[in-house]
């Protein structure tokens, strides 16, 4: 078994979630790991669990966001999945 690194929580079902800087973290459910992993809004500040937008490096929840901080890169983005500004 495994302990989720959030909760504590020792769980035969854990999971490992292993990020592109070779990281490695245990967790025994998805709202555990979004808890911990999940990138927050720039603008409304809230957890970034789908596909949300980066701009200038910066993450938005959604286009919407982006456009209200991000200025003229911002009014370029557009909700869709694989959109990026140029």
């Amino acid at each position: 078994m495994a302990t989720c690194e959030v909760c504590g929580n020792d769980y035969w079902m854990a999971f490992e979630v292993r990020t592109v800087n070779g990281a490695t973290h245990t967790f025994d459910s998805f709202e555990c790991a979004i808890q911990k992993m999940a990138p927050i809004c720039e603008h409304c500040q809230t957890k970034i669990v789908g596909h949300g937008v980066e701009v200038s490096g910066r993450f938005f929840c959604c286009a919407h966001c982006a456009r209200a901080v991000e200025g003229a890169q911002g009014a370029e983005v557009r909700d869709a999945v694989g959109a990026r500004p140029a």
